[in-house]
């Protein structure tokens, strides 16, 4: 056993079921915030769980941060995702589009006329070496995830490493995302690496999570972040869908306003000063 390891204790947070968002009558999220997760949500900012069946946002900018839409399989029909970086991508259910804004881009995803989007946006932050790199993204789409199947799981690959599995790298830092289906009496096992902020969700059913020895229980609508895990087990009694995302903390400070996340105040200041003297781009 790694002698650095053994000593590395494991911090667990409390379940957050998060905040219930409503938009008009095309879009639900439960949606969870860095501020509820002891730092240990790191490098995850925030996470929006979420169900569209109408356009319900405008045109609208991001900056010192990814935006990341990660698909599941029960969506129906086609997400629509256009950026100024000239991307115009209907999203199939199951895709992932990974878009990092950098020093600033502009977005737009909304559902296709009868589409049903269920999905996750995903805000990473960058490290400050990296928010005023040029912005870029990534289109991984569904059919080229690798899935591991075993007794009793059914597990997405979106992005990253897993039992020996290699999937799409990030546009950005390295992350994992982990799409994973429990069937009752199941079980998954994953190697995150105790130097990794984990963060899991359970999207429905109770899950049991086993975190290098520390135990606790997750029900439907609730996350806990983790740090100093080297492995976890998944269990369930039921069936239960869960997902997994880690990533290295970044351990900065840094300061958010709306889908900006900068180093500091003055280049929030100036970021939106740029967004609004049309510097960050247009969408055609």
């Amino acid at each position: 056993m790694n002698i650095q390891t053994a000593l590395t204790p494991v911090e667990i947070t409390h379940p957050d079921t998060g905040e219930i968002q409503m938009i008009g009558d095309g879009f639900k999220a439960r949606s969870f915030k860095h501020t509820n997760f002891a730092g240990l949500m790191d490098p995850l900012i925030m996470v929006d769980h979420f169900t569209m069946t109408a356009p319900t946002f405008d045109s609208h900018a991001h900056a010192g941060m990814s935006a990341v839409s990660v698909l599941f399989e029960d969506s129906e029909g086609f997400f629509h995702n256009r950026d100024s970086l000239g991307q115009d991508i209907d999203l199939a259910p199951g895709d992932l589009y990974w878009l990092k804004a950098g020093r600033g881009a502009v977005h737009n995803e909304a559902s296709r006329p009868d589409a049903r989007t269920h999905a996750l946006q995903v805000f990473v932050n960058l490290p400050g070496h990296m928010k005023q790199d040029a912005p870029t993204s990534r289109h991984v789409p569904a059919a080229t995830m690798p899935v591991l199947n075993g007794p009793g799981y059914r597990t997405r690959l979106v992005l990253g490493t897993s039992n020996g599995m290699t999937g799409s790298p990030s546009p950005a830092l390295p992350m994992t995302i982990l799409d994973v289906n429990l069937a009752p009496g199941g079980a998954f096992s994953h190697h995150p690496g105790a130097d990794q902020g984990v963060w899991i969700y359970a999207l429905d059913g109770t899950l049991k999570i086993d975190a290098s020895g520390r135990d606790l229980r997750l029900h439907g609508g609730s996350a806990v972040a983790v740090r100093g895990a080297e492995h976890l087990t998944l269990s369930s009694e039921t069936s239960t869908h869960a997902v997994v995302l880690h990533g290295s903390p970044i351990r900065e400070p840094f300061v958010q306003r709306g889908p900006f996340a900068m180093s500091t105040v003055e280049d929030l200041d100036a970021v939106a000063a740029a967004y609004a003297a049309g510097e960050l781009g247009t969408i055609a």
